[in-house]
């Protein structure tokens, strides 16, 4: 076939195919990247942080002394001493042997994406419903559309997921929800946290209506302001499937993650990832091994921390300095984003181009929702541009705003907005400011 165009393949693509798009963070990588652009879009860590020269001589030692291991085939699980330090990792957290917290149960990953890609493998059949806060992590919305699930949107507040907004959520589903998906501790988009009392209040709605639960938590251990809560998984070790991941607190690019799976699953699990990916990176796994075996990682997290917290009170402070009037945002307490809503009328996936062209990015609020909704709304991060960088952003993206008011006050107003409500309606949504 010569001279093909896309139409050519589009009656040969299965199903799953259609659900499919394409992400919007992903989009805007390209213009993004550029040097005169003030990118606060992505969730790029700042691996400028890590001692380079000394993970350097680590991966040096690591292909000379082991490569005929490091450089092999692996097991699908992944190696017995990685998911040994991973044990360790979590007994920070609260998850150790006392809440059932093994090796045996650990299954190790290609990133938190690829976590997320077993969970749906096993458990959505095209048709299932899948619950999640709203807004939610994009990529787990792209797992779930690739897997033909529908996706359900519970409301958010100050203090995190609502639990009468659960309930509700359940009884609509009539029986085909198959999991809660949350992010409860620093939440991506959104910044919030989920309160002790919610989070025992959430496990026993989940426990009495038999949903199980699928806890990401790759942002527990970047706090700002003392401990953040005990995740979902040291409280409850039924029903409970805790992702997390190495990219945010040592390096992304070495795409390493975990399950801490109920015993029952783990086999299961092994299998579909070994039919996925036949096994994990051996080199990435003995580095991750190596860096947490040899290295002073707690301290490392600690340095991320002291970053993170400084370039978020950059953020807030900016944001307080320089927003228009009608402009809220979340405080986190932890994690790398904020979570902005416009003033009445602004749409910030229409906004884009004017913000681009003004050397600014942001990931509209459109890209955190299964249906759309969100448009009144915008993620920023703040982990990796420098704080200087952060504020001249947020000018730049005030900027955008006024002008699009000016516009808005002399021809008014263009598409009505959508914002979500506590049922999931077109309604006034949750302040989360």
């Amino acid at each position: 076939m010569t001279g093909t165009t896309q139409d050519d393949y589009t009656d040969r693509y299965a199903r799953r195919v259609r659900g499919m798009t394409t992400s919007e963070i992903r989009a805007l990588f390209a213009v993004a990247s550029r040097p005169e652009v003030v990118s606060l879009a992505g969730g790029s860590p700042y691996i400028a942080a890590l001692p380079l020269d000394a993970v350097g001589e680590m991966m040096s030692k690591l292909a000379t002394d082991m490569g005929t291991t490091s450089l092999q085939y692996g097991i699908g699980q992944g190696t017995v001493e990685l998911r040994e330090r991973i044990c360790e990792v979590m007994t920070l957290s609260g998850i150790d042997a006392s809440n059932g917290a093994s090796p045996d149960d650990v299954v190790v990953t290609v990133g938190g994406q690829q976590a997320l890609d077993l969970v749906a493998r096993l458990f959505l059949d095209p048709g299932d419903v899948v619950l999640a806060e709203g807004p939610t992590y994009v990529g787990a919305l792209g797992v779930f559309q690739a897997a033909q699930a529908q996706v359900r949107h519970i409301a958010m507040d100050a203090d995190g997921l609502v639990p009468a907004a659960l309930e509700a959520a359940i009884a609509e589903a009539g029986g085909r929800a198959k999991f809660l998906y949350t992010i409860p501790t620093y939440q991506n988009p959104a910044g919030v946290t989920l309160t002790e009392e919610r989070r025992e209040e959430i496990l026993d709605i989940c426990e009495r209506h038999g949903l199980l639960v699928v806890e990401d938590d790759p942002y527990g251990m970047l706090s700002f302001e003392g401990e953040a809560p005990r995740p979902l998984r040291a409280r409850r070790r039924e029903g409970v499937f805790y992702l997390s991941t190495f990219s945010k607190t040592f390096a992304p690019g070495l795409r390493v993650g975990w399950i801490l799976a109920p015993h029952a699953v783990r086999e299961k699990l092994v299998m579909a990832s070994e039919a996925n990916i036949l096994c994990p990176s051996a080199f990435a796994q003995g580095a991750v091994t190596q860096y947490l075996s040899t290295m002073p990682w707690r301290e490392q997290i600690k340095t991320y921390r002291e970053i993170y917290r400084e370039r978020r009170d950059a953020l807030l402070d900016a944001l307080e300095d320089l927003m228009p009037a009608g402009t809220t945002w979340t405080r986190p307490d932890g994690g790398l984003f904020v979570w902005a809503t416009l003033p009445e009328g602004l749409d910030s996936k229409a906004m884009m181009p004017r913000a681009i062209a003004a050397r600014v990015a942001y990931v509209p609020g459109t890209g955190f929702y299964a249906d759309g909704t969100g448009t009144d709304s915008l993620r920023l991060n703040f982990s990796f541009p420098a704080p200087e960088r952060i504020r001249e952003g947020v000018r730049r993206l005030a900027g955008v705003m006024e002008q699009e008011l000016a516009m808005r006050a002399v021809f008014g107003p263009t598409t009505p907005h959508r914002r979500r409500g506590p049922a999931g309606a077109d309604a006034p949504g949750p302040d989360l400011a």
